[in-house]
C-alpha cells in the first residue's frame, strides 16, 4: 500500500500531525480531549508569517500549538480557556450557596457592572495580569469609587482562583495588591471629637422633638453596637441585673421591603457587651416607654424588638440613618458651631476611637466592637494624630513622675525609721 504524501502549505513548509489549512486559507490544527474534538484557529502557522491584509492580530497556530502541549502535559484543559470572564464569574458565584442576604446584594452588583464592561467578554485563557490591572484602573478612570473596585476585584480574583484550582488555568491574573495599581481615594469615617459628641447629645436630650431618640444616640455612641445589631435586639437580650446585652444577630431588610434575621456579620459579632450604670439607665428607659403593639410581630422566630413601627413591625437601620441626618440638619439651622455628618456608624468609629485614646488593651477592644480581624481595631489606633500623642506622653510622663515622687516619699519614711531604730 502506498504510503500518504506528506502534506506541506503553499510555502513548501511540513505540516505537522493535527495540522491542516481549510479553504480559506486559515490554518487549523485538531487535538482531542477525551476523546472529543477540538480546533483552533489562525491565520499564521510560525510566529514569523506575516498576516494577512485585513486580518484581525493574532497568535500563530504553533504558538497555540505549544501551549496547548503544556496545558495537556500540566493536566489544564485548554478547552475551557474560551469561557468568557463572566461566565467564569457566574460559574464561581454558583458554588457560592448559604451567604448572607448582603452578599448576595454584592454579587448582584458585581454581575450587573460586568454586563456593562467589555472586559466581561474576553476570554479567560487570554487575560493577563497587566489585562486586570487595566480594567481595575479603567474602572477608577470612569469614576468607580474604591470601595466598589475593591468590590468587584472581591469577586474577581477568587473566580481565577478556581480556574487555577481546576487546572484551567497556570496562574490567577488578579493576583496582585490592588493598593500597587489605584489609588485609595476613599473617604476615611472619622470619628467626631468628644466636644462634638456632648453638643450633639446634648441638643437631641433638650429638644421636644428629638428627645424621645436620645437613649438610642447615648447607647450608640457608648457601646460601639452596628446600628443593624442594635436593631436586632428583643427584650430578652438585655439583662438588665447584670449589666449584660447579648448580641446574638442583627435585622436587615430586602430590596423588596422583606424583613429578616441574618446571624451577625462576623463570628466575632457574636458576643455579650458589659455596659455602664448610664447606658443600663438608658435601656431601661427604652423598656420602660415601650408601647406594646396590639401584635407583636415576629421575624425569623424573634419577638419583642425595643422600636416598631404603627404596625408593629420593628424599626430596621435606614430608619435610625433617616433620624440622624433630620437631628443633624436641625442642630445645623439653629447653632453657628456646625456638625459634621453624624450616622449610627459614626457613632460606632467615634466609641472605638474614644476606647482606644483612653488606652484600651487592642485585644480588648477588637472583642468590643466585634471585629474578627485585630488589624481592623488597630486601624482605628492610625487615626490618632498629633494632639494625642502629645496626651499619651504627658500621661506617661505624670505617671512617671508621681512613681519618683513615691520613691522619694518611701526613701525618707525608711531613713526616718532607720534613724528611729
Amino acid at each position: 500500500m502506498p504510503r500518504n504524501p506528506q502534506r506541506r502549505d503553499s510555502k513548501r513548509r511540513l505540516l505537522r500531525r493535527g495540522e491542516s489549512i481549510r479553504a480559506d486559507g486559515k490554518y487549523q490544527f485538531k487535538y482531542h480531549i477525551n476523546g472529543k474534538p477540538h480546533f483552533v484557529y489562525s491565520w499564521r502557522l510560525e510566529p514569523t508569517d506575516p498576516l494577512p491584509s485585513g486580518k484581525k492580530p493574532c497568535q500563530s497556530l504553533r504558538e497555540m500549538e505549544k501551549q496547548i502541549g503544556y496545558d495537556l502535559d500540566t493536566l489544564c484543559d485548554p478547552s475551557n480557556k474560551n469561557m468568557t470572564v463572566y461566565e467564569l464569574v457566574e460559574r464561581y458565584l454558583a458554588t457560592k450557596t448559604g451567604v448572607k442576604y448582603s452578599t448576595k446584594s454584592n454579587y448582584g452588583f458585581v454581575k450587573n457592572l460586568l454586563t456593562k464592561e467589555p472586559f466581561s467578554s474576553n476570554r479567560i485563557g487570554a487575560v493577563k495580569t497587566s489585562d486586570a490591572k487595566l480594567f481595575l484602573i479603567k474602572l477608577q478612570e470612569d469614576g468607580k469609587g474604591y470601595s466598589t473596585i475593591k468590590t468587584v476585584r472581591g469577586v474577581l480574583r477568587p473566580a481565577f482562583q478556581m480556574a487555577v484550582d481546576d487546572d484551567v488555568l497556570r496562574k490567577n491574573p488578579f493576583g496582585f495588591e490592588m493598593a500597587t495599581v489605584i489609588v485609595n481615594d476613599s473617604v476615611t469615617r472619622q470619628a467626631i471629637t468628644k466636644d462634638e459628641m456632648r453638643r450633639f447629645l446634648k441638643f437631641v436630650h433638650d429638644d421636644n422633638n428629638y428627645c424621645k431618640y436620645y437613649e438610642v444616640v447615648y447607647i450608640l455612641f457608648h457601646t460601639g453596637m452596628r446600628i443593624s445589631e442594635f436593631c436586632g435586639l428583643t427584650l430578652s437580650d438585655i439583662e438588665l441585673e447584670n449589666k449584660v446585652v447579648n448580641i446574638e444577630r442583627q435585622l436587615q431588610r430586602t430590596s423588596d421591603m422583606k424583613l429578616i434575621i441574618e446571624s451577625t456579620k462576623t463570628n466575632a459579632g457574636t458576643r455579650k457587651i458589659p455596659i455602664t450604670d448610664e447606658v443600663a439607665y438608658c435601656f431601661q428607659a427604652i423598656i420602660d416607654d415601650r408601647k406594646t403593639p396590639k401584635t407583636e410581630r415576629i421575624v425569623g422566630g424573634y419577638t419583642g424588638f425595643l422600636f416598631t413601627d404603627k404596625d408593629g413591625y420593628p424599626l430596621v437601620a435606614m430608619h435610625w440613618e433617616h433620624r440622624f441626618n433630620h437631628m443633624v440638619k436641625r442642630y445645623n439651622e439653629i447653632y453657628k458651631l456646625q456638625l459634621p455628618n453624624i450616622t449610627p456608624h459614626v457613632c460606632r468609629h467615634t466609641y472605638c476611637s474614644n476606647m482606644a485614646k483612653a488606652g484600651m488593651n487592642p485585644k480588648t477592644l477588637q472583642y468590643l466592637m466585634g471585629h474578627s480581624d485585630i488589624g481592623v481595631t488597630l486601624n482605628t489606633y492610625t487615626h490618632l494624630g498629633l494632639d494625642d500623642a502629645a496626651d499619651e506622653l504627658s500621661r506617661l510622663n505624670d505617671i512617671e513622675s508621681a512613681r519618683k515622687e513615691l520613691d522619694r516619699d518611701t526613701g525618707s519614711v525608711s531613713k526616718d525609721l532607720f534613724r528611729a531604730a
